[in-house]
């Protein structure tokens, strides 16, 4: 248990260290970034599973679901930088896992007894922990691709005082793949949220070992899942895009946000309390 504990202390301070080293360096050091963010993701995942997995137990909380969900960001920027220059979003996502990876050491969360449960109790709380996660990566997606397209329609001649972030914004890639990117990613986190729902309500007994019954937790992902499902279903039959398509994101994704770590937050935080 100690051992573990100096690991935490000494791995997560050197991903984020190494995310902010590779979100600052210049874009000529394509091949550096890349190597650099690669092993800052697998110390990072490394320290996730330190804090989350321990013997007969899990740990779960807000801080460490929204490393997560960080970590998978970086993954997803990780791979599209390999088939085409994102630089633009090295220079935000980079920064903002470092910023939440050393959260679980703040708040680590609650442990979760595994003695008597089922293996799909661990499938069911993987899924929830990756529809998050690419649910969370679509939402912020969809901001920076409205205040791109707000940079656009307001900027008339060349900015040279950007500063970082408008930098940032100026070299994301085209509207049109960020939103290729965008619904290819709800996509995902649609139909791992369904998988999610799925084994929640048909197999409560199995998973959580009682009968399924309404809560808040039930309630929010319920209408999160209703939201994403309409937007999937709109932008096949109605072409939502821009504006409309924002807002059903940010609806979701606020109604996910409450269910998770919203609930975890005013618990363990606010209230002291865990939540199982």
């Amino acid at each position: 248990m100690v051992y573990t504990q100096a690991m935490q202390v000494f791995v997560i301070p050197a991903a984020a260290l190494l995310y902010l080293i590779c979100a600052l360096l210049p874009e000529q050091r394509r091949s550096v970034v890349a190597i650099g963010t690669l092993v800052a993701w697998c110390l990072h995942g490394f320290a996730l599973a330190l804090i989350a997995i321990e013997p007969d137990f899990l740990r779960m909380g807000f801080a460490i679901m929204l490393s997560a969900a960080l970590w998978l960001s970086v993954a997803a920027y990780w791979l599209e930088n390999r088939q085409r220059a994102v630089d633009g979003l090295r220079r935000l996502v980079l920064p903002s896992a470092a910023a939440v990876a050393v959260l679980p050491l703040a708040f680590p969360g609650s442990l979760i007894p595994l003695a008597g449960k089922t293996p799909l109790f661990s499938w069911h709380i993987a899924l929830s922990t990756l529809a998050y996660g690419a649910l969370t990566i679509a939402s912020f997606q969809a901001v920076l691709m409205a205040m791109q397209e707000s940079r656009l329609h307001s900027l008339t001649a060349p900015d040279t005082h950007r500063g970082w972030f408008l930098g940032a914004l100026d070299r994301l890639p085209p509207l049109l793949t960020m939103e290729r990117l965008l619904f290819r990613m709800i996509t995902i986190g649609f139909v791992l949220l369904t998988l999610t729902v799925i084994s929640g309500i048909f197999f409560s007994e199995q998973v959580f070992g009682k009968p399924f019954r309404f809560e808040h937790k039930t309630v929010f992902t319920l209408l999160s899942w209703l939201v994403f499902g309409a937007l999937l279903t709109g932008r096949q039959w109605r072409g939502w895009r821009g504006k409309t398509a924002l807002s059903f994101v940010l609806t979701g994704f606020g109604t996910l946000l409450l269910a998770y770590v919203g609930s975890r937050f005013v618990l363990e935080v606010v209230l002291h309390r865990s939540m199982m």
